[in-house]
């Protein structure tokens, strides 16, 4: 494996973030979000075509988003009957990601618990993906280092 491709089947999670840019228009999430890991995210990744197509978001209003999904300004806080009603359309949008996966995959999730549970049917069934779970959705340098281990550059 060259010393600069990341490990094939990884992906990145992370939960959206309350801060966003004022900016009115629609931009991709990776750009809209500024708190959390996003900023991280986006100076170390944002550049890199293949990986930004590998970062998701567990958005509060959309579900499941990649980085690249265009979204308008937004202000929706997780509760806890949202995300009872976000988990089956987060677990039907995950599944149909990972099913276009051939390797083994492995996800590293930065977020807070009520994000982590949009991810409980996956979780639960027997042919899961392995996880690595950041609970502190600033929790960069955590984060950084399971990138690193996975060779993304």
């Amino acid at each position: 494996m060259s010393a600069h491709a990341a490990q094939p089947g990884t992906l990145v999670l992370a939960s959206c973030s309350r801060r966003k840019t004022a900016c009115t228009a629609a931009v991709p999430a990776l750009e809209r979000y500024v708190g959390g890991i996003a900023p991280h995210l986006r100076a170390r990744f944002g550049h890199h075509a293949d990986l930004r197509s590998r970062i998701l978001f567990l958005s509060a209003r959309h579900g499941l988003i990649d980085a690249n999904t265009p979204l308008c300004s937004y202000d929706q806080r997780l509760t806890t009957e949202r995300a009872d009603e976000l988990r089956p359309r987060v677990h039907r949008a995950l599944l149909r990601r990972l099913d276009g996966i051939a390797v083994p995959t492995r996800l590293l999730v930065v977020a807070e618990p009520l994000y982590l549970g949009l991810l409980a049917d996956l979780l639960a069934a027997e042919d899961r993906p392995t996880l690595r779970w950041v609970p502190d959705p600033r929790g960069w340098y955590t984060a950084a280092s399971v990138l690193d281990e996975w060779n993304w550059p």
